[in-house]
């Protein structure tokens, strides 16, 4: 059986410190790990990644909206020319978070507009942030969306309905470690949505799943988050491999 992760930051410092952790994803099944991006401090420790394992780990290029601050454009044109060089798996980590910080709520809106241009100009996914935001982004994806546009709802978080919206929209629920939290709504949510809307991702070196809540998290943990899932749909692990790596297969289809 094998898995992928759709999110996790192995360039971490948190994750690099440990230089095994890939064979250890790898022996578990998870045989892609796609890199969401943060802004340019970030692109180097990533590509460095895809280097050392260019059949595993898989760069995207974005910047992530904890990160738009007063120099915002700077970032945003390294982003747009880093897409202009070279191939990636996706445009993110792109988005809305209304929960650090909302001095800078107009610049992200702005920015998170224009990678969504630019991924449609190079018919790339995107993958969305949406942190105390998800109806906000929604509404942009609802505007953005001419047929072209698809991508992940990272982390999802909201309610029943909006995650319906969003596979009205044609986008997937991104399903991490949250799912086997006690007190978490949202494995309500995984039981009343098909299968064929949801993706597995760590969000690694965060929220790592139970039993390591609390702990660093890794790609190695996926396996945990998928029997969770097969557990709340009542379906075995081999089903959740199949139709969540199909998922994740024509979402990152390049």
């Amino acid at each position: 059986m094998t898995l992928v992760d759709t999110h996790t930051h192995l360039y971490d410092e948190q994750l690099t410190a440990d230089p095994q952790q890939i064979a250890r994803a790898i022996d578990a099944g998870v045989i892609k790990m796609y890199m969401p991006n943060c802004d340019s401090t970030t692109i180097e420790g990533m590509l460095a990644m895809e280097a050392a394992y260019p059949q595993n780990c898989f760069p995207m290029m974005g910047l992530h909206p904890v990160y738009v601050k007063e120099n915002y454009q700077d970032e945003l044109a390294i982003v747009e020319n880093w897409l202009g060089k070279r191939k990636f798996a996706g445009v993110g980590e792109i988005g809305l978070d209304y929960y650090w910080d909302k001095t800078f709520v107009p610049q992200q809106k702005e920015a998170f507009e224009l990678q969504i241009d630019w991924a449609l100009q190079y018919d790339l996914p995107i993958i969305i942030h949406s942190r105390e935001s998800t109806a906000d982004c929604i509404e942009i994806v609802r505007k953005k969306q001419n047929g072209r546009l698809r991508g992940i709802f990272h982390c999802f978080s909201g309610t029943l309905d909006e995650a319906k919206e969003i596979q009205g929209l044609g986008f997937y629920l991104g399903i991490g470690g949250v799912v086997t939290f006690k007190k978490s709504t949202l494995p309500e949510i995984v039981r009343e949505m098909p299968l064929e809307t949801l993706v597995l991702e760590t969000d690694a070196p965060y929220l790592a799943p139970v039993p390591y809540r609390g702990k660093r998290n890794e790609s190695s943990y996926i396996p945990l988050i998928a029997m969770a899932i097969a557990t709340i749909k009542q379906v075995g692990l081999d089903e959740i491999s199949a139709i969540t790596n199909k998922n994740a297969e024509k979402i990152f289809s390049m």
